[in-house]
């Protein structure tokens, strides 16, 4: 499987790692970390050095009971950002995690090359017509509700059906606009309980019915360190068991905080398997 970003194709039969650049103040791990520039800078050289392949910026906190922002906020903290990377680091490939068209076409004119969202098009009815027209691949995830009401909204009928029928429709609305390039993630957190995300990890390979590539983002989560009784920042080796598996289980990219420790798990994999 390739994606095409910005004219290079990016093989996704090897797995590919996504780190993650939170530009909000309230993020549940890194939230208020970056403080200027100069920090920013210095943390996307060391994702990029450890061999990311993409990096999601994010500057819209979707964790449990997120402050909303306007979309004026969510630009003001995005647009610069995206200038003062791509200036540095020419050949990047970002992708804007954000749930809003104007955002995600200003953020693609900007310099970036796809969009990852976490509403999959039901929280603007003019994101799926928007990445059609900017032919860009386009990362769709589950989850019900909004940031703000997700944690309500845990009950399924059977969790895998209503989750590949969700698939299965937006999809396929996707591709009736013009959108070519598509990535599934789960939602490991959205609108689901600790054991639902583990039921869905456990039959991840399902998901490849749908003959799409799958992004698993699952660093530092809560099913993690809730499970283990820790914190977030104790939950970098529990990150990696469930990326292994992740792995084993057909992912194609691992959406992680820490990269270093991503890519091990990716080559160590690849290595067992060669």
């Amino acid at each position: 499987m390739t994606i095409n970003c910005k004219g290079n194709l990016i093989d996704l039969s090897s797995p590919k790692v996504m780190g993650i650049l939170n530009l909000t103040p309230d993020s549940f791990f890194d939230g208020g970390k970056y403080k200027n520039d100069s920090e920013i800078l210095s943390q996307v050289y060391m994702m990029l050095k450890n061999e990311a392949t993409f990096i999601d910026i994010g500057a819209y906190s979707s964790r449990p009971n997120a402050e909303h922002i306007s979309e004026e906020v969510e630009l003001k903290r995005l647009l610069p950002i995206i200038t003062l990377i791509i200036k540095e680091f020419p050949e990047i490939i970002i992708s804007i995690d954000t749930f809003r068209s104007q955002v995600a076409k200003q953020g693609i004119e900007a310099g970036a090359a796809l969009i990852n969202d976490i509403s999959a098009g039901h929280l603007d009815e003019n994101m799926l017509k928007t990445v059609g027209k900017l032919h860009v691949p386009y990362i769709m995830m589950h989850m019900k509700g909004t940031p703000q009401t997700m944690q309500l909204q845990t009950n399924y009928e059977n969790l895998l059906k209503d989750v590949l029928f969700y698939f299965s429709e937006r999809i396929a609305k996707a591709k009736a606009l013009g959108i070519i390039d598509v990535i599934i993630d789960l939602g490991f957190g959205f609108a689901k309980t600790s054991e639902q995300n583990f039921e869905i990890l456990n039959k991840l390979e399902l998901f490849n019915i749908l003959d799409k590539p799958i992004l698993v983002g699952l660093s530092r989560k809560s099913m993690i360190y809730k499970t283990l009784e820790n914190s977030a920042k104790e939950a970098l080796n529990g990150t990696s068991i469930l990326n292994t598996i992740a792995l084993q289980k057909s992912a194609s990219i691992l959406r992680v905080h820490d990269v270093k420790e991503a890519v091990e798990c990716v080559k160590l994999l690849e290595q067992l398997n060669s």
